[in-house]
């Protein structure tokens, strides 16, 4: 029987577990923070349980739209909103937990350090060390919050989005400093649940990795609801008695009571001998993989954050269940990038998948496309919804769908349907020619195809 060793809990972790498990392995998995890894305790679940709270409060700040006014003036208890929080995450470990447990896995709790291809030590939390041997070894250590020097999180008013959750109150002024996912993502929340928030942008405009139209949607959306963008890159922040007060590049400042560093993240690399025993890592520490999971040492695969690998907890799984697959020598597609679906869970949501506009613009891909504003269809109409698209990418002649994006309260849902598309070769014509609800949403996407597929005609 192959024996496999799986360094980390997280999604890249667990669902290698699961898959080396169906295929008869037997699995021992080494964690040390707890089942789930901190996409499920202190990252993406928790993120979005606090971010379902802020939707609750956008749709109840829009609800006049539909006739529905509301008495006296709504408040989120934060205290309870923290307390769901966490709760969530840890059942969501437990389940992980149990469903590991039940499969067999063994799971060893401790931090582990590899020692070669085939041995990893184990340093458990009561000082006892032990080494896993193993026929496969998978490290799947996940990342951790990048620190700014000078602006070291405290965990009271300089705080990482892992320390949110133990405020005792709600930030009377949130300054976020970073415009990217994580950033715009929080900002949109705490804004929405009450919160007066600056946000930091060193670039042009918020969401500067994702689509243009869609950033420009956003940022014209949070600057009406009464955010305040400031352009700037932030040199260190200050700790004040009741506050901080962030210093900018330029010699500007911005005032606050809570900073949140939202600047990237930094792959739990660092410690577990990987150099020592051959192991590649990049310039900033991360593992490099093929489209397979393997790092350079034969034997040894890597999936999840600490990659660097469109760091998704979708993509981790994935990365994670091919390994197994290829190690256990099942037949296995190599990780195709351009099938892979994103979201940013701001109000309205940005989704996309495959082609991107800025590849269209480029000039390095030949691209009929079709935008379509949300405000043009019925089910929008009747919810009050006037923010937000549907924009399709298919090839000339062919038709086939290359890509989307969506803008919308639901766009992590509306993409599904593109992302089929992608992945599976499908043609504008084919969409459009499927029956879509009416009215609904994604009506706009069938409608989308059908001008693609009158254009290629």
């Amino acid at each position: 029987m192959t024996h496999i060793a799986i360094v980390g809990g997280g999604p890249a972790g667990y669902e290698a577990a699961l898959v080396a498990d169906q295929l008869g392995a037997q699995v021992t998995l080494v964690d040390r923070d707890g089942v789930g890894g901190q996409c499920v305790l202190s990252d993406c679940v928790p993120s979005k349980t606090f971010i379902a709270t802020s939707e609750a409060m956008t749709q109840l700040s829009h609800a006049d739209r539909v006739g529905v006014h509301t008495t006296g003036h709504v408040t989120t208890a934060v205290d309870e909103v923290n307390a769901r929080v966490k709760a969530l995450a840890l059942a969501q470990s437990a389940d992980i937990t149990r469903r590991l447990g039940n499969e067999g896995v063994t799971v060893v709790a401790g931090s582990a350090r590899l020692l070669s291809s085939h041995e990893v030590e184990v340093a458990s939390p009561d000082g006892h060390t032990s080494v896993v041997e193993s026929d496969i070894v998978l490290l799947a250590t996940g990342a951790h919050p990048r620190v700014v020097p000078g602006a070291e999180p405290d965990g009271e008013r300089i705080l990482d989005w892992r320390q949110l959750y133990d405020l005792p109150s709600l930030p009377e002024h949130l300054v976020v400093i970073g415009s990217g996912v994580t950033g715009a993502e929080f900002a949109a929340a705490y804004l929405a649940v009450g919160s007066e928030v600056t946000l930091v942008s060193s670039r042009e405009r918020v969401l500067p990795g994702e689509d243009a139209d869609a950033a420009e949607v956003l940022q014209k959306v949070f600057e009406r609801r009464g955010m305040d963008i400031r352009r700037g890159r932030a040199e260190r922040v200050e700790r004040k008695d009741d506050g901080v007060v962030v210093h900018l590049t330029d010699g500007t400042t911005v005032a606050g009571s809570h900073a949140l560093m939202t600047v990237g993240s930094v792959p739990n690399t660092d410690g577990m001998g990987l150099e020592e025993a051959g192991i590649a890592l990049d310039k900033s520490g991360f593992v490099t993989v093929d489209r397979v999971s393997r790092t350079n040492l034969p034997g040894v695969y890597a999936a999840g954050d600490c990659t660097g690998v469109l760091m998704l907890a979708s993509v981790a799984a994935m990365q994670g269940r091919i390994a197994m697959w290829h190690a256990l020598g099942e037949a296995v597609s190599p990780l195709r990038l351009g099938t892979v679906s994103a979201n940013v869970f701001t109000d309205p949501q940005v989704a996309s998948v495959g082609v991107t506009q800025h590849q269209v613009e480029s000039g390095s891909l030949a691209v009929h496309t079709v935008m379509l504003p949300l405000a043009t269809n019925a089910r929008a109409k009747m919810q009050g919804l006037t923010d937000g698209f549907v924009k399709l990418f298919c090839r000339p002649g062919s038709g086939t769908v290359m890509g989307g994006v969506v803008v919308a309260p639901t766009a992590s849902e509306l993409i599904m349907t593109i992302s089929l598309a992608v992945q599976n070769g499908l043609t504008a014509d084919q969409i459009a020619h499927t029956f879509s609800i009416y009215p609904s949403l994604s009506g706009s996407v069938t409608e989308a195809a059908r001008q693609l597929m009158l254009h290629d005609g």
